[in-house]
């Protein structure tokens, strides 16, 4: 049985080869879709468009938002308050048991909302308080302080800050006492015509905005403020965020690296143990390396944002002040290079001088570049895809064929088994045979 499956073994290290090399298409794929990536990332125009904002207080934070409208700014305003949430509190008696005007029920309204209803089965400070907290939608939590007389407070606090969350209780006992107001947080961008009166207006050109919350998002765009105390004269700055484009390039160069090393490792050779890898003398793999060697070599083109097409079909498709592509030149103009190993090399102080030198000419150039190599990985991705999809086809079809061999085999020994127990059969009879020869020549 043995010899019989020699042919099916022979199928078995087919798959099995089969299976490495797919292997090793795939771990080359899996680079290409980070380069890829990459490149997509460093064409997005939200890369270029990001911001770094500082703030000149340290009551006030800045934080830039990722935003395609995000844009360089400055502003400077005061803190004139900040948002606070409503805090009412009523004081019981110690050992109080009903604390409600005896209709069983509490009606919470906050802002312009619609009345919440609350059902009360345990009229104490504790209870009512379980059952505000409890009721789904109400905008309002409860805590019962003990005071040290034994007294109980029942303390009310608005969910959110903000005027538009003051709210009102119907149905307690007590005289309720708004402990801390519902208030806006307000920033005033200018000045009051006299310094020392609230009420005498804005001076020309001034403006104040209001926010329910701590956090303004309308002030600077792309920017999200947030105050913590009245402070006059508080300055942000919102800049283009050059380190971070930087940082997105650099990860291209590094995408580009992994994809040239893995390359070089799945197709080596040994030439001492005469050992090639699984994708040794692939050249559709070796030509990944030479495509993405020669793009930084010959240059950076990429097509024209700015291409107008021409409306008359008797013009020139392009012309010197409207060409199809713009050619940038060598990309050492945006700090990458190739060095002595084959390898790229990113200069992040070289490209921050060139990008703050011509800000529109390298958002150009690095938006080309960036869809230059996310086209590239597509294309050298889609090929590996379709050949990873074939040596897949050719598995499942060994795979086949292997469970062919399977139903053969047991065919096969079901006959072996038959042929050798008939020749016992018969080898007994002549055993026999033998032992009556035997005993009548004695």
């Amino acid at each position: 049985m043995k010899v019989e499956a020699a042919p099916q073994d022979r199928l078995k290290t087919k798959v099995k080869t089969a299976q490495t090399t797919v292997a090793s298409y795939q771990s080359v794929n899996s680079k290409l879709a980070a380069l890829k990536t990459a490149g997509s990332t460093l064409g997005d125009l939200a890369t270029w468009r990001s911001i770094k904002a500082t703030s000149s207080s340290t009551s006030v934070t800045a934080t830039a938002t990722s935003s395609l409208t995000s844009a360089a700014g400055s502003t400077t305003f005061d803190v004139i308050s900040t948002a606070a949430a409503q805090v009412t509190t009523t004081e019981y008696p110690a050992g109080s048991t009903d604390i409600t005007d005896g209709s069983g029920t509490l009606t919470v309204t906050v802002g312009s909302g619609n009345p919440v209803t609350v059902n009360v089965t345990d009229k104490t400070p504790a209870g009512i308080a379980a059952a505000i907290n409890s009721t789904s939608g109400v905008g309002v939590r409860a805590g019962v302080v003990t005071t040290a007389s034994g007294d109980s407070i029942l303390q009310l606090t608005s969910s959110k800050p903000g005027v538009a969350n003051t709210f009102t209780v119907d149905g307690l006992s007590g005289t309720s006492n708004v402990v801390t107001a519902a208030t806006d947080a307000k920033i005033r961008v200018g000045s009051l015509v006299d310094p020392s009166d609230p009420s005498s207006g804005l001076t020309p050109g001034s403006y104040e905005v209001t926010n329910s919350s701590n956090t303004f998002t309308n002030l600077l765009s792309g920017v999200s403020i947030t105050v913590t105390k009245p402070e006059t004269g508080v300055t942000i700055n919102a800049q283009s965020d050059v380190a971070g484009i930087a940082d997105k390039m650099q990860a291209l160069v590094d995408a580009a690296n992994s994809v040239l090393t893995e390359v070089k490792a799945q197709t080596a050779y040994d030439a001492n143990a005469k050992k090639g890898s699984p994708l040794t003398g692939d050249f559709m793999v070796r030509n990944i390396s030479q495509t993405i060697l020669g793009s930084v070599s010959s240059g950076l083109a990429y097509d024209n944002p700015d291409y107008v097409k021409p409306t008359n079909p008797n013009d020139p498709v392009e012309t010197a002040d409207n060409p199809l592509k713009i050619a940038f030149g060598s990309m050492a103009k945006l700090g990458i290079q190739l060095d002595s190993t084959g390898k790229l090399t990113f200069d992040s102080a070289k490209f921050t001088a060139a990008y703050n030198e011509d800000p529109a000419a390298i958002k150009k150039a690095g938006v080309g570049l960036g869809d230059n190599f996310e086209a590239m990985a597509k294309k050298q991705s889609d090929t590996v895809t379709a050949v990873v999809t074939g040596r897949s086809n050719e598995i499942d079809n060994l795979n086949n064929q292997i469970s062919n061999w399977d139903t053969r085999l047991s065919a096969r020994k079901l006959a072996l088994q038959k042929q050798y127990t008939d020749l016992e059969t018969a080898l007994g009879k002549l055993k026999n045979q033998s032992s009556w020869l035997s005993g009548q020549l004695g």
